[in-house]
């Protein structure tokens, strides 16, 4: 572990978001009211306000706690855009992507080690593929059982006036196949337009973008993610106690392969400011169990064994979204012996939460995907603001926490080569 100074007075955060539509600007508006909600609850002080730069999306915050006052700066990952586009798709390519997606998965074998693991991610992969194959198959039966109304009323209608004929060969197969395409195409419109609520098609673009090019980073986030790399390799170079790089859900793992390459870039990394990084309900075996994702597994393994770095990684089984205590090391199979990160626990909702609070999220699975950004009714050991705005470096923080007991690091996955 590298040496950390012994109170942080100023420190920069940076957050990097998962596979998210919504503009930056909804992640300070979290931060500001939610670390309210904390700070009286924990009875200490912080204040959020916008930052005046006019370089990547930002806010400014405050801390007093513990007696000290701390300036956090704060800066994110804007690829916002980047998931906009790849969800433009027209409902035709959406079941490509399904199509094309589950093989990837299937025929590499990944989805049956993904299996072996909590569940929950599981479901919540399966789950699009099976809501959208409901949705088609609702569509197909509306749309024949209204062409096959009208088109039998007509042949009726046709008998009675004027016998069989070509007409009536015709006009049963228009009135049948015409209302067909119509209703089944009004159908699938209108289920999209309600997936603010189902999360299918949502959902359905973030596997199929984590899988599009089987494991590999995709060159247009590619690029984003070097130009971020440079603002925070400046931002070591700068009068900070501490830089910690947020990354949460699929932002955990482009948040491993811009710390890695950093690392490499700067073998001889200054002790001050301490570099922390704190994953948070991480997916990372979505993605490095795949055949392609040589360069994520040779980052992980990169990673883990570093000195100049702390590694801390929360997750929580009530998070049905996240590989709840899954070492995304060890599971992606390689650890060495020189491996040393990250360290695994809980964020134990059902504890740190109230009960009235936990009965009302435990079913709102991707509410509960946030709750690592969000106020705790009992903190124990986790409180995201105490994190980014107290006057404690991450690897001060937890110094003496031993990993979570029922954490699983065992290698699983099938693809474990860190060269292509």
């Amino acid at each position: 572990m590298s040496a950390a100074p012994t109170r942080v007075r100023r420190r920069k955060v940076f957050y990097i978001p998962g596979y998210d539509p919504f503009p930056a600007r909804r992640y300070r508006e979290l931060y500001r009211s939610e670390g309210a909600k904390q700070a009286e609850i924990s009875d200490y002080g912080l204040h959020v306000e916008a930052a005046d730069s006019d370089g990547p999306y930002g806010w400014h915050a405050s801390g007093l706690i513990d007696d000290t006052r701390v300036m956090a700066d704060f800066e994110v990952l804007l690829w916002s855009d980047i998931v906009r586009n790849s969800m433009s798709n027209s409902i035709p390519a959406t079941y490509w992507q399904l199509l094309r997606t589950s093989w990837t998965y299937i025929a590499s074998g990944t989805l049956r080690r993904l299996a072996v693991l909590p569940k929950g991610p599981l479901i919540a992969a399966l789950y699009p593929i099976g809501v959208l194959i409901l949705q088609l198959l609702a569509a197909l039966l509306a749309a024949h059982l209204a062409g096959w109304i009208l088109s039998t009323l007509f042949q009726a209608a046709t008998l009675w006036a004027i016998g069989d004929g070509a007409i009536l060969r015709w006009g049963t197969s228009l009135l049948y196949w015409t209302p067909f395409f119509a209703i089944v195409v009004l159908i699938l419109r209108w289920f999209k337009s309600k997936d603010r609520r189902i999360y299918a098609y949502y959902l359905m673009h973030d596997y199929a973008y984590s899988a599009s090019h089987n494991g590999a980073t995709p060159p247009e986030l590619q690029t984003r993610m070097d130009t971020f790399r440079g603002i925070i390799a400046t931002a070591l170079l700068q009068d900070y106690d501490e830089v910690l790089v947020v990354g949460h859900s699929s932002g955990a793992h482009l948040a491993v392969s811009i710390l890695a390459d950093i690392l490499r870039d700067t073998p001889n990394l200054s002790a001050r400011p301490a570099l922390s990084f704190l994953s948070l309900g991480h997916v990372i075996p979505m993605v490095s169990f795949l055949p392609d994702a040589w360069q994520l597994r040779a980052d992980l393994q990169f990673l883990s064994e570093r000195d100049e770095i702390v590694w801390v990684d929360v997750t929580a089984p009530g998070d049905g979204c996240s590989f709840a205590l899954c070492d995304p090391v060890g599971v992606s199979g390689v650890a060495t012996r020189d491996k040393q990160w990250p360290l695994v626990f809980s964020a134990q909702f059902s504890r740190t939460l109230s009960e009235e609070t936990w009965n009302k999220l435990r079913r709102k699975f991707f509410r509960l995907h946030f709750q690592y950004l969000c106020a705790f009714d009992r903190p124990l050991d986790y409180d995201y603001f105490k994190i980014t705005a107290g006057p404690i470096t991450l690897g001060q923080r937890y110094a003496n926490r031993p990993p979570s007991k029922s954490r699983i690091d065992v290698a699983v996955s099938k693809y474990t080569s860190v060269k292509p």
